[in-house]
């Protein structure tokens, strides 16, 4: 293969390393004769390239690790507790909770028994004014910030919340809470209505959370993993039936079973909610 070159006469392929040719006419230099061998793949750029100043230079890190284990998830504990921004509702109403159980603390007993009076859900409040009694008896903590109650509240609500969101959550406690005591003292009305409770039935003291923690608890316990969500609610259920049999508190006792079924005919809802969190 040859090339023309410019220069004072036409010159053959000249040798290797740039070296004058033999009849001395021409002289072709070394650099030059990398581009004049077309036929030589990457020979085109005989040109050693500038070298490129340390500071431009990125080091990528690159690791390898042979037979590497997984990383182990380590539990959030306080995921376990509630936040303002992740689980408002429980934040907030635990808040309202703790405020309405330092001034049954420190109040008079004269003034708290009138204001449990005013938020009982008997019979004959109820019938006058039920919207407000509801509202108002799931104000108060029965047996105060350290009852057991409390501490469910807490974690239950709270684990539920992160779950189906704040405004569900919201709807399964009052489902529980208000389902549980209609179910419990409407049928306290039509005994006393037909003779079978004296009239003093009409005006139980009956306020608190417990019946919407019940139904909280049964309605997590769908969406828990089956290892944890039956174990949990089977305690739950032979708690509240050990209760019942031993016949202290007989409406309150049905009360909580009634709440802990109601919660727990939310599975169907509240798995399709937890759905789209989980995703």
């Amino acid at each position: 293969m040859e090339r023309t070159v410019t220069g004072p006469a036409a010159a053959a392929t000249p040798p290797l390393g740039g070296l004058p040719m033999s009849d001395g006419t021409a002289v072709v230099p070394a650099p030059v004769l990398a581009d004049l061998l077309d036929g030589m793949p990457r020979q085109r750029h005989a040109t050693a390239p500038a070298p490129v100043p340390v500071a431009d230079l990125v080091v990528v890190p690159v690791s390898v690790s042979v037979g590497a284990r997984p990383a182990v998830r380590i539990p959030r504990v306080w995921r376990l507790l509630p936040t303002p921004v992740g689980t408002p509702f429980t934040f907030v109403y635990m808040a309202v909770l703790a405020v309405t159980s330092v001034i049954a603390a420190v109040a008079a007993p004269t003034l708290m028994d009138a204001l449990y009076q005013a938020s009982s859900t008997d019979v004959a409040h109820l019938v006058r004014s039920p919207v407000v009694v509801l509202l108002a008896s799931a104000l108060w903590i029965a047996g105060g910030i350290l009852s057991p109650y409390s501490l469910a509240f807490v974690l239950v609500l709270t684990a539920l919340e992160r779950r189906i969101g704040g405004a569900r959550t919201a709807c399964v406690f009052l489902a529980g809470h208000v389902l549980a005591t209609l179910a419990t003292e409407i049928p306290v009305g039509l005994a006393v209505l037909f003779g079978h409770l004296p009239t003093t039935s009409l005006h139980r003291l009956d306020y608190g959370i417990s019946f919407g923690v019940a139904a909280s608890i049964g309605s997590l316990c769908g969406i828990l993993r089956p290892w944890l969500g039956w174990p949990v609610l089977g305690l739950m259920g032979s708690l509240l039936v050990s209760d019942l049999i031993e016949f202290a508190d007989p409406m309150t006792d049905w009360g909580h079973l009634i709440a802990l079924t109601i919660g727990v005919s939310t599975w169907p809802l509240v798995r399709r909610w937890a759905q789209p969190a989980s995703a």
